[in-house]
Formats: structure tokens, sequence, C-alpha cells
């Protein structure tokens, strides 16, 4: 038997180098809420449909996705950080000019097939400020964070005129957090956050006026308005809009902290829930 044959590494030893890089405790940590999330699941909905078993399937793809992505070096990733950005808000664009309408909202378009660009916009944005970062780092001004910001901006913008409020936050939470641990300084982080602060206590505060019948809010969609009042009063409508979330706080107080039991959970299986 040669040299060369007994050097060969066997598959345990070409495996074990792939997951080195990876946080152990952190996987720990994502995999039981994944299987305390499944066990909810089939607790509450194990007798309506295939939901628990295509959930299941799903995370496993994503989770054979995660592991693919984490072997690609980050030098990698972030070569591919300005086309997907610029494809991404181009696509937007098409999504305004030209976008199929379903439901009120102009959120799709077909290039072939029928995508939501914004989807991808959660990935290319913290993505594309992660590279404008990294190409200024060490050389840091103030104008670097505006121009963040603009890039920023862009999307979010055109996610928000489909109308998409939720996708919209979600991309600017993401890219705002690449902006503030990039070094943004506390004194212009805490002014917007208090504000925003602000903001929310006078609008709880002032839920009667605001959400009074005949009282329209100038910078949302009415449907946009509708949710946040329904969330500050479910009782507004009680067996149409309100009704999930007060099945959702009667299914909590009844549980208590530990809840009902495996199995056990009475607005699902009683049927209160229509969509689950």
């Amino acid at each position: 038997m040669s040299a060369a044959e007994f050097d060969k590494p066997s598959i345990l030893q070409r495996i074990v180098p792939l997951f080195r890089g990876f946080d152990g405790p952190l996987v720990l940590l994502v995999l039981l809420l994944a299987a305390i999330g499944l066990t909810a699941m089939y607790s509450s909905g194990y007798d309506h449909g295939t939901r628990f078993v295509d959930h299941g399937r799903n995370m496993l793809i994503a989770a054979s996705l995660l592991f693919l992505v984490a072997q690609v070096p980050p030098q990698h990733i972030m070569k591919v950080a300005v086309p997907l950005y610029l494809v991404g808000v181009a696509l937007l664009i098409a999504v305004a000019v030209f976008g199929i309408t379903k439901k009120g909202a102009q959120r799709w378009v077909n290039v072939g097939v029928v995508i939501q660009p914004s989807e991808l916009l959660k990935i290319a944005t913290p993505l594309m400020l992660a590279w404008w970062f990294q190409r200024r780092e060490g050389q840091l001004r103030r104008t670097d964070f505006v121009l963040a910001m603009v890039l920023l901006m862009v999307p979010v913008g055109l996610i928000m005129k489909q109308p998409d409020l939720g996708t919209s936050l979600l991309v600017m939470a993401a890219g705002l957090s690449v902006i503030f641990f990039a070094g943004l300084p506390w004194k212009l982080v805490l002014p917007p956050v208090l504000f925003g602060l602000v903001g929310i206590v006078l609008i709880v505060w002032f839920e009667p006026q605001l959400c009074a019948e005949g009282v329209r809010w100038p910078v949302l969609h009415e449907y946009q308005q509708t949710r946040i009042c329904t969330l500050l009063d479910p009782t507004r409508d009680p067996l149409g809009k309100g009704f999930h979330i007060l099945q959702g706080m009667i299914a909590i107080g009844s549980g208590g902290v530990w809840g009902k039991g495996f199995m056990a959970g009475t607005q699902t299986h009683l049927q209160f829930i229509p969509e689950r």
C-alpha cells in the first residue's frame, strides 16, 4: 500500500472542518428554538392538514441553505453585494412601473416567473451597507453615514410605495442595524429613538381620538391605519379584524405561563381560530 493511500483523509476528517467555523452554542440555541416551534405547531394544529410536515420540510431546506452559504468566504459574498442590490432596486422600479397588483397592493413582477422583489432586498440591503462600510473602514465620516442612509431609504421608499409597510420596516430595521454597528454615534441614534418612543406613547394615549370613525391619517394607507388601530383596541371589530388578537389573548389568559398542556389547546382544537 502506497504512502499516498495512508495519507488520504477519511470521510469524517473531510466533514469535520466544514463545521469548525460554526458557533456551537448559537447553533444549539437555534435548533432548540426550532424544535420548540415545531412542537408548538404540532400541538396546536396536528389535526389540520400537512402544515406541520411542510413547515418541517421548509426548515430542513433553510438549514441546508444556511450550511451551504456558510461555506462561502465572506469576501466572495461581498462581491455580489453591489449587483444584488442594483438588481433588487431595478426590480422594485419595475414593480412600480408595470408590476402585478393583487388585493390592492402592487408588489409582484413577472420576469418569466412571478416574483416579489422586496424579499430580495431583505438580504441585498444589509449586504450592500456592509460592503459600503467595509470600503470606508478606517476613514468613516458623517457623509458616509448620510450616503448609507440614502442607500437604505431608496429600497425602503420603493417598498412603502407598493404599499408594504411590514416589509419596508423589516428592510429598514436590518439596514439600520448595519449602520449602527458600523459606528453611528449615539448622539445621532438617541434623538430618533426618543422621538419614536414619544410618538408611540402619544398614539396609545390618544388612540380613541386617532382611531375614531372618519379620522384618516395622512401618511399611512387606510388598511395600515386599521391594522394599528385594531392592534391597540381589537374590540373595535371583535368578529372581524380583531378576532385573532382576541382569541390569542384568550389562549394566553386561559393557558397562563405554562399553557394547557401538549395537545390540549382549546382555541385551535375547538376551531375558534379558522386560520391556522
